[in-house]
């Protein structure tokens, strides 16, 4: 367990729906987290403001009654409805392998959850900036996902890293080089930075030839992940078995597809050779960066891709 600065306050975990968030793993994440806190809406949005309905349009479902009710697009910050005035020691937190986030752990872990803003992105982030400091959130986590070049039968590569360098320091990460198109993501990191407030991505990168949304395998990646950097136990509930049953509906559908079993076979035998233990840090650093490099910047990361061998569309979401 680490015991760096970010840990030692409130965290916002942040994550949107759209680019950032290929296969819903990223707000999956978020989601699975919301149902384990006891929280309640502290902020909302003016979704006039930042959504284009005709990119971001509202959904029609029905509700526990029947009734059929417009759902707009939104952005909402979740608070814990206790908040402790200190956040316990980390050391206790590691002493306690059974401890889980809910609502009796005085947890100081805020949520931020939304579809990316389709316009008036720097009002956006001053409005989510005020929000964060009328909160004094003292650190902030940003969860994504980007379709990539990788197996589904392999565990999914989750890329950690920080723009700041006491976190890089402490949690014993890399700074992105990636240069190119960002989301919000990206926009909301550079403003917490340059107000002070060290900040964490974390991204997985989901098999860009799986049609099928969510996986339940990549989001199950990034909680293992986020597991660490909170030091709290989260309980994984029906992600183990649902992340399970997605990779053996691929497999079905590859046992029935020559061209798209053979494709995996090469990104099975690429994945091993940077996962060898002759492969360098570097090399695998240089992997990552190859595909996030691989974009045309049309993506709406729902992991919506063409297949492989056949030459997908490149929808691959970026920071």
């Amino acid at each position: 367990m680490s015991d760096a600065g970010i840990l030692k306050g409130r965290l916002l975990v942040v994550a949107f729906e759209g680019w950032n968030d290929a296969g819903e793993a990223a707000s999956g994440a978020v989601r699975a987290l919301k149902e384990l806190l006891d929280l309640y809406p502290i902020a909302e949005i003016d979704a006039e403001r930042f959504f284009d309905y005709q990119f971001n349009r509202p959904t029609v479902a029905q509700d526990e009654d029947g009734n059929r009710a417009l759902v707009w697009p939104s952005v909402v910050t979740y608070g814990p409805t206790s908040v402790l005035a200190q956040r316990l020691p980390v050391e206790g937190l590691a002493d306690d392998a059974e401890l889980n986030v809910g609502a009796n752990n005085g947890s100081n872990i805020y949520l931020l959850l939304g579809t990316e803003p389709s316009r008036n992105w720097k009002s956006f982030t001053a409005q989510i900036m005020e929000t964060i400091r009328e909160n004094e959130i003292s650190g902030v986590v940003f969860l994504g996902a980007m379709l990539a070049d990788v197996p589904h039968t392999r565990p999914i590569s989750v890329f950690v890293s920080s723009e700041n360098a006491e976190v890089r320091r402490e949690l014993g990460i890399e700074r992105s080089t990636y240069e190119g198109p960002v989301g919000i993501l990206s926009v909301l990191g550079e403003a917490a930075e340059k107000a002070g407030i060290p900040t964490v991505s974390i991204w997985a990168s989901v098999p860009h030839y799986v049609h099928n949304a969510p996986s339940p395998k990549a989001t199950l990646s990034i909680i293992d992940k986020l597991e660490e950097i909170i030091d709290v136990v989260i309980p994984r509930g029906d992600l183990v078995d649902e992340s399970a049953a997605w990779e053996s509906g691929i497999d079905a559908l590859a046992s029935e597809d020559e061209e798209m079993a053979s494709y995996i076979a090469q990104l099975e035998q690429a994945r091993d050779t940077v996962d060898s233990p002759e492969a360098s840090g570097e090399a695998i650093a240089q992997e990552f960066e190859r595909y996030l490099r691989r974009r045309d910047g049309k993506g709406d990361g729902r992991g919506t891709a063409g297949s492989g061998p056949s030459g997908p569309d490149d929808r691959r979401p970026r920071d």
